[in-house]
């Protein structure tokens, strides 16, 4: 979260942009930024819910035990 008010507190009050390459979710959902996917053969700009980790993590949030099944 501190990443993220730093982000947003040099955006305000400088010309300046990031480019930040991260799996997470809460660094993707910072509003105004521009997601890219990087696949085997192509690079694709993307919104946030259609990211593979924001997808992962929805996912693993709303029924956890149909992952945490495979620790047994």
């Amino acid at each position: 979260m501190a990443l993220i008010v730093f982000i947003l507190e040099t955006l305000k009050h400088n010309n300046a942009q990031f480019i930040i390459a991260t799996h997470s979710p809460i660094v993707m959902g910072i509003p105004g930024a521009s997601l890219y996917e990087i696949r085997e053969t192509e690079m694709e700009r993307v919104e946030y819910r259609d990211t593979e980790h924001y997808r992962i993590i929805k996912t693993f949030l709303d029924n956890p035990e149909a992952y945490l099944r495979h620790l047994e």
